[in-house]
């Protein structure tokens, strides 16, 4: 199979300065910190999705001058800041136009997740989504009593591709399709011509959509990101969850958007889940407003560091781990590695914790009951740190894995 590498290995061509890359193992353990602390302090932690990078400057001095004023309660009906921002920041991914009533704020996109599910489909109804797939999507399916209709990717020459077969046979019979775009944790970003034909089949199987976008901003493609709802066609019939906390490392100030040009629908998802979702905290809108107001220098330095990583990485797998499967990502800073072909497949995320002492996100992790045993053996390592810090966990990765075959 031939592999997608982006450059061969080399330095970052981030400054000597760059903060990114003299990060504090120490500080970065701090009792706040579930990434570092839920393993042993020999361990490193490549599982979660949280950068290690120290937050925006112009966010964290937006917080501080948020402290000065009173912290009642914020603007809950929208706030008149952060609004503007927001619609022009997608705008720029082709959802302009929103009407009144098109932007619904959550504490979170994963509620928007369960929202969907709840409101569009009835128990026992299929769900049609793509696996590998971020827990919350088939997590927010069984756990409302639906049926994961999961349709595996198959491997291209390039990358991860859509079985379009399979997922239009999945379609039918189904009202909901769960779309992760980029896609977690393939790191794929759909083009143009395949978000046409999710399109055509949205629209041929009468089918709502709901867009799971959380991850555009974090893209190494190099041309502007296009929103699965850009196209008038489906705008009716699509919600799309978005929110600040990958781009700029901000999950523990949880806040996301329900988007759509169907107001009716945004009013009807968001509705569903009631008083049991609660509301976005002041604190998070002031960070929101900072990252799309002040944080833009920040967020392009950020990404071109990760793209240096995410080359680096996937050199070293070509020189260290030749028998190591992957794509380089498209977008986000998660890898996702097929290591089937090492004895030790069957515990392999139990044997990195414990023979090389790094941490990372098993792969039955990413798919329904039915489909665990197929992702066992892959795993998601998360490649947003220094590059120290990154090289030293492949390098007691590839020792331990070595080692063992």
């Amino acid at each position: 199979m031939r592999r997608a590498y982006a450059r061969p290995m080399t330095s970052p061509t981030t400054q000597a300065d760059d903060v990114r890359d003299t990060l504090d193992v120490g500080a970065l353990r701090h009792p706040d910190s579930m990434k570092w602390t839920l393993y042993p302090p020999d361990v490193i932690p490549m599982w979660v999705a949280d950068m290690d990078y120290p937050v925006a400057p112009a966010i964290l001095d937006a917080l501080r001058e948020r402290l000065t004023r009173g912290l009642g309660y914020h603007q809950l009906r929208g706030d008149p800041e952060l609004l503007p921002l927001l619609r022009a920041h997608l705008a720029a991914q082709g959802l302009d136009d929103l009407p009144e009533g098109g932007i619904a704020f959550l504490p979170g996109v994963v509620p928007g997740l369960y929202a969907a599910v709840h409101a569009l489909t009835t128990p026992g109804e299929p769900v049609v989504t793509m696996t590998p797939i971020y827990h919350p999507f088939h997590m927010a399916i069984t756990d409302l009593g639906r049926r994961v209709a999961g349709v595996p990717l198959r491997e291209g020459e390039t990358g991860y591709e859509i079985n379009w077969a399979a997922l239009d046979a999945a379609s039918r019979g189904s009202r909901l399709l769960m779309l992760c775009h980029p896609h977690n944790p393939t790191g794929r970003v759909w083009t143009a011509e395949e978000l046409e034909k999710l399109r055509d089949l949205a629209i041929a199987r009468d089918l709502f959509v709901v867009s799971d976008e959380l991850h555009a901003d974090l893209r190494y493609t190099g041309s502007a990101f296009e929103a699965f709802a850009a196209d008038p066609r489906v705008r009716s019939r699509t919600i799309t969850l978005t929110g600040p906390c990958k781009a700029y490392n901000t999950a523990g100030l949880g806040i996301g958007a329900m988007v759509g040009h169907n107001a009716g629908l945004v009013s009807r998802v968001r509705s569903a889940a009631g008083g049991l979702m609660g509301h976005e905290g002041a604190m998070s809108v002031t960070m929101w407003r900072a990252a799309l107001s002040g944080a833009g220098p920040w967020l392009e330095d950020t990404v071109a560091y990760l793209q240096t990583n995410r080359d680096f990485l996937m050199a070293y797998l070509r020189e260290k781990l030749p028998w190591v499967r992957a794509y380089a990502p498209e977008a986000t800073y998660l890898a996702w590695l097929d290591l089937r072909d090492h004895p030790r497949a069957g515990d392999i995320q139990a044997f990195l914790l414990n023979e090389a002492k790094v941490a990372v996100h098993d792969g039955p992790v990413f798919a329904p009951e039915a489909q665990k045993a197929q992702y066992q053996g892959f795993v998601r390592l998360n490649f947003a740190t220094s590059r120290a810090i990154l090289t030293e966990a492949l390098d007691r990765m590839a020792t331990a894995l070595n080692s063992a075959r």
